[in-house]
């Protein structure tokens, strides 16, 4: 196959290929604000809010290269009236190039109450994936080639996952398999070629929250990513919140980025965040970084608020 020599088509080249690399390997969307979006990856999360929860989030991945990742996620959670169950749901709408993914989640999550403060949830995770990629959009020179001929359109991949989730209110453990099944696509087309669509995943991520003194806590935390096929990847952020309103942090992820980030609580259920990746590898002469803003809205009273404030 033959494509356009020049520069601006030649980077398109190099965008497609980190992007196939980076499929066979980490295909879940990433997160720099993960400890807000645990939920996504991980269903025994649902129902740590102990209250019917919204969030929102956008993330534009190496902005300015066209054809880069975009992600748009929303979750919510919700308690039954068996205190015990929280039932969750996940809207993930992802883009990469010519590659479409969107899917929809349910979660179940079921407490076990370890001692007065200490509960260990433990949850499924079940939906299904949505897979497109019109081959006959790229750009080419010989629109016959048989290498383009066709689409992956509209490829139905159901899955489900498993998680646990051990937290009080001053730290959290968890670990996700939010994808249990190996999934590939087979195609019929002159080249016969097979697709990994979904490859399993596993996740490992924690924190604690420490008082500094009366108006400024700490919050370290910590996601370990390994799947087959890919190095292991892991997160590494510090968090500070001051007044009970206002979060600051940075973060690492290994062979990839350092970033800031920023939370503001605002009246007793709001939050907004934001966040910014420069990346650490030969990319960042390519593009103007990652942005990421999100928001969740809470129904909790007052009283549930300062009783029981949420750091994660």
């Amino acid at each position: 196959m033959k494509f356009k020599l020049n520069i601006k088509k030649g980077l398109g080249i190099l965008v497609l290929l980190i992007v196939t690399n980076v499929s066979f390997g980490q295909q879940d969307p990433m997160y720099t604000q993960y400890f807000f979006t645990t939920q996504t990856i991980n269903p025994a999360y649902a129902g740590t809010w102990n209250s019917l929860g919204f969030m929102a989030l956008t993330r534009q991945q190496w902005t300015g290269w066209n054809g880069a990742p975009k992600t748009y996620t929303f979750s919510m959670q919700a308690p039954m009236k068996n205190e015990k169950v929280a039932l969750g749901l996940n809207v993930i709408n992802d883009k990469i190039f010519k590659t479409k993914q969107f899917g929809i989640w349910g979660d179940y999550s079921y407490k076990l109450k370890m001692n007065a403060t200490t509960n260990l949830r433990m949850g499924l995770k079940a939906g299904f994936t949505n897979y497109s990629n019109d081959l006959t959009k790229y750009d080419i020179i010989d629109n016959t080639d048989p290498a383009f001929q066709g689409d992956l359109d509209n490829k139905f991949i159901p899955n489900f996952g498993v998680g646990f989730f051990l937290h009080n209110p001053r730290y959290y453990i968890g670990f996700s398999i939010p994808k249990m099944l190996h999934s590939e696509i087979q195609e019929d087309n002159p080249n016969n070629y097979t697709l990994e669509a979904e490859v399993r995943h596993y996740f490992l991520q924690g924190g604690f929250v420490f008082d500094l003194n009366e108006s400024l806590k700490f919050k370290p935390t910590f996601m370990a990513k390994a799947t087959q096929g890919a190095p292991p990847q892991l997160d590494l952020s510090a968090n500070f919140l001051l007044m009970e309103r206002l979060w600051l942090g940075a973060m690492y992820r290994t062979s990839d980025a350092v970033g800031a980030i920023v939370q503001v609580i605002l009246g007793n259920s709001l939050r907004v965040g934001y966040s910014y990746d420069y990346s650490t590898t030969k990319l960042q002469n390519y593009h103007g970084g990652t942005h990421e803003i999100m928001v969740s809205y809470e129904l909790r009273s007052l009283k549930e608020l300062v009783t029981s404030p949420r750091y994660f």
